[in-house]
């Protein structure tokens, strides 16, 4: 919708569109591999730590994402067979509610990213006094704040998304954390090795500083995998909000179902992540299966 006639006419980027098929298909997937992450975590007491839970809620909010897509879709659907209508009240109310449920799926995934690189800073640096740190009641206050966050302001930004003053620091917020946890992870692979040498001397302490590294490093994968599918659709909010009779900004929108597929395709890749770089979950879920059959 936020590409008018008068940009339409103006561009002759036509409008790439995604079978509904391949969204359903998709969110589906992601959703049900998010769902394993998260059994497989409850189920095994051995993953009841920090680390694990902040995992928990990354994948919590990747399914979000799938569930607002999913969500979208039907909508759109009922829309076309004459169901709704796409202006009236409940229709706006019920838009207002997916758009919550996206901005909070956003919301999540950023701060979720960020609690996971403080505990992988504080792993590597601080790994004597990591358990008196960062205690599983510590990790749970710090995710009960977290959502407590993300709800609170997905609420507001959905029912004021028309408010530049709205949609501005929702923008700025993405590449703000985005380069914060940037930096932290610059500064743990600068600092790493210097580290690693004060520690030589400690039994086991190559193992372990070879294990924190290997986190480090599948979290580094997780955040250059995180913008590459949520990036360009941020990028369409900003376009569609400043300049959506540009016929460059329409033709970048046209794309728009594209990048609402690049973040289910997040959903899917976030768990793969997970079952290839951790052997505890691959064994969990190699448990699950054959418990199963």
């Amino acid at each position: 919708e936020n590409i008018s006639d008068f940009s339409l006419n103006i561009t002759d980027c036509t409008q790439v569109v995604v079978p509904e098929e391949v969204f359903f298909t998709v969110a589906a997937a992601g959703i049900l591999e998010n769902l394993l992450i998260l059994i497989a975590v409850v189920r095994n007491k051995n993953l009841h730590l920090p680390m694990y839970f902040f995992i928990c809620s990354l994948a919590i909010s990747d399914m979000l994402g799938s569930l607002y897509k999913t969500l979208e879709n039907i909508f759109i659907i009922l829309c076309k067979m004459g169901y709704l209508t796409r202006h009236g009240d409940f229709e706006k109310k019920l838009d207002d509610a997916m758009d919550s449920i996206f901005i909070l799926s956003l919301l999540g995934s950023i701060f979720s990213l960020l609690a996971i690189a403080a505990d992988r800073y504080i792993t590597i640096f601080y790994a004597l006094r990591y358990h008196n740190i960062m205690t599983l009641r510590r990790a749970l206050v710090i995710l009960a704040i977290i959502w407590a966050f993300c709800a609170g302001s997905s609420v507001a930004i959905a029912l004021f998304s028309y408010e530049a003053a709205t949609v501005i620091p929702f923008t700025i917020l993405f590449p703000l954390m985005m380069f914060f946890i940037l930096c932290l992870y610059v500064h743990m692979f600068l600092l790493a090795r210097s580290h690693a040498r004060k520690i030589a001397s400690l039994p086991s302490s190559t193992v372990h500083h070879r294990t924190n590294m290997k986190g480090a490093i599948t979290l580094t994968i997780f955040l250059g995998v995180f913008l590459c599918c949520w990036a360009p659709f941020v990028l369409h909010i900003l376009l569609a909000r400043f300049c959506p009779h540009n016929p460059y900004c329409a033709c970048y929108m046209s794309i728009f179902h594209v990048n609402g597929t690049l973040i289910m395709c997040n959903a899917i890749i976030n768990p793969m992540i997970f079952a290839f770089r951790s052997p505890e979950l691959r064994s969990t879920f190699k448990k699950m299966f054959y418990c199963s059959r």
